[in-house]
């Protein structure tokens, strides 16, 4: 009863019938997962969405119709609690940004490997924010100009460590990875990653990332 209560339950949205049926294959088939239903078009999604108790959508960015993005917004503004993340083939970072800006709180590129993709769900559950290294490092290169005068403050607020750790969000590490990498354990980082949102005033990765690499520049 226990396995089934953690479950994280997902949902799909994905015109390309390939792609939604090899992806609801993988979840179905994953430990810890329940797969709830998957949409050909972000209209049937808004229709019949709010009656699954999604925890986590998959969202593809082109949809025939309304746009994934437009999508994004109509299900944040009715299903607040909803986290959404963006399957693309694309590295566009306009669409990233208008994404983003739209309430996803994902993006990953639908060549991610399974496994990853998995890991950045059970992420995403947890409060995290998952971007493909690639994506990562596009956002990342629109802040690259030095921060406007008074965030250097903000930045100071942090200690070495968690500068350290947002530096390796920034580039798309998840949490195990980041552990893996800084020999901490997973724990330990959400700890840390916890403490910088509090310091810079933050709930997720992009606003965090926006801080300390530039904030107001359009993202």
């Amino acid at each position: 009863m226990n396995s089934l209560i953690s479950r994280i339950r997902v949902a799909l949205v994905e015109d390309d019938r390939p792609v939604r049926e090899g992806l609801e294959s993988l979840v179905r088939g994953a430990e810890g997962f329940e797969f709830v239903g998957a949409f050909s078009s972000a209209e049937e999604a808004l229709a019949r969405l709010p009656e699954l108790a999604a925890d986590i959508v998959l969202m593809d960015i082109r949809l025939p119709g309304m746009s994934g993005i437009e999508c994004i917004a109509q299900l944040k503004s009715r299903l607040s609690r909803i986290q959404i993340m963006m399957l693309t083939v694309f590295e566009d970072h306009d669409r990233i940004f208008q994404s983003l800006a739209a309430g996803a709180s994902g993006y990953l590129l639908k060549q991610t490997p399974q496994e990853k993709l998995l890991e950045a769900i059970r992420e995403l559950s947890q409060g995290g924010s998952p971007m493909s290294a690639q994506i990562a490092r596009r956002v990342v290169e629109t802040f690259q100009n030095p921060p406007p005068p008074g965030d250097e403050e903000m930045a100071a607020r942090l200690s070495p460590r968690e500068t350290e750790i947002i530096r390796l969000l920034a580039k798309g590490f998840l949490y195990k990875e980041i552990a893996d990498q800084l020999r901490l354990s997973v724990e330990t980082v959400r700890t840390h990653i916890h403490n910088i949102y509090e310091k810079l005033h933050v709930r997720t990765r992009t606003e965090a990332v926006m801080k300390m690499f530039g904030r107001d520049r359009g993202f």
